[in-house]
């Protein structure tokens, strides 16, 4: 099934967003190894809510229960976005997709564009590295630019694409040097300086290359079922959504359905065990019911239909929704009421129960 749609806003209440600890920004360099979303106090009266994306794919590191946890903060909300990242030639290499930059934009989420300066061999592949770091001044630099900016998320993510090139080669610059140190080998540097010159063509070019990766990931995935979803009776379908910012964004839907003029869009999550799927995938599937929530002109097939929102858990034999943990139960709740409350379905072991 294929499935177009359009955004213009965002209306979202999230519910389920982790309390945040707060840092200092002299801490930065600390922080980045050990925090993956939390507040930084950049000064007296400048506080950032930022989740840290360990690769630019979304699909390899699952960054959506972080962005997700930032939703809640009605300050400035960034996301740190490495533009390459290179794992060594025994491992995989990841550029930044263009796709990620409107949906950011979309939920008001500012994107910092930065590059791994530093890592460690890995000790399982000879060519391979693994712990890398963050350039901590570049990242404070473009965080106490944002300090003064006053326009909205688009105009600043917008700035960061116009400038990627030139964090690219500083990318590739840093995996030189990791390389020569560590006398490990890396994956072609020419190949990168060929995805670099696409991006120095400009955003065009580079939303070009970009959606056409895109697209195809979306079309491997519609065919594919991950561990984590558990499907039965749908099938995937593909949705396109565009919206008012010129983006494209390219999901899966896990199982669509036409009922009337009703059009059923749902995300699934899935465990094998006894209990509620872990908060993280379920805050994962929540990113997309904020998505769901407010489609407009959903058409599939030349027609209109209503869009339908639905995130589907189902869980391994022996569960019982009473014998929840306290924290289970909590997590259980506040789930029913962000659902009631963003006009989304919830459906446990194949039972609507919002």
């Amino acid at each position: 099934m294929q499935i177009t749609a359009k955004i213009s806003g965002i209306k979202y209440t999230p519910l389920l967003c982790k309390k945040l600890k707060t840092f200092p920004l002299r801490d930065i360099e600390k922080v980045f190894l050990k925090e993956s979303v939390f507040l930084l106090a950049i000064d007296n009266s400048n506080l950032f809510a930022i989740s840290r994306w360990v690769s630019p794919k979304r699909t390899r590191s699952y960054p959506y229960p972080r962005v997700y946890d930032t939703l809640s903060f009605s300050g400035k909300r960034v996301a740190v976005i490495p533009v390459i990242k290179d794992e060594g030639e025994d491992g995989d290499r990841d550029f930044i997709q263009w796709d990620t930059i409107p949906l950011m934009s979309l939920l008001q989420v500012y994107v910092i564009i930065t590059y791994y300066a530093d890592a460690s061999p890995s000790s399982r592949s000879k060519n391979k590295i693994t712990s890398q770091k963050f350039s901590i001044d570049h990242i404070r630099f473009e965080l106490e630019r944002l300090t003064g900016y006053q326009s909205d998320a688009l105009h600043w993510n917008m700035k960061q694409i116009e400038r990627v090139d030139e964090v690219a080669e500083k990318a590739i610059r840093s995996y030189r040097i990791i390389s020569e140190k560590l006398g490990i080998k890396m994956h072609s540097f020419e190949s990168a300086l060929r995805r670099l010159e696409i991006l120095k063509k400009g955003k065009k070019e580079f939303m070009s290359s970009s959606r056409d990766l895109s697209r195809k990931a979306q079309e491997r995935e519609s065919v594919t079922s991950q561990p984590k979803e558990k499907l039965s009776e749908g099938a995937k379908a593909v949705i396109t959504i565009t919206n008012y910012l010129g983006g494209s964004y390219y999901f899966t839907v896990d199982e669509a359905y036409i009922d009337g003029r009703n059009l059923l869009l749902v995300e699934g999550k899935h465990t094998r065990k006894s209990e509620l799927p872990k908060e993280s995938d379920i805050k994962d599937g929540l990113l997309k019911m904020v998505l769901f929530s407010n489609l407009e002109e959903v058409m599939v097939g030349g027609r209109e239909y209503s869009p339908l929102p639905i995130l589907k858990l189902t869980t391994g034999s022996g569960f019982n929704l009473e014998k929840l943990s306290l924290r289970e139960r909590k997590v259980w709740e506040r789930l029913k009421e962000e659902a009631e409350k963003n006009s989304f379905k919830i459906m446990l072991n194949g039972d609507f129960v919002v």
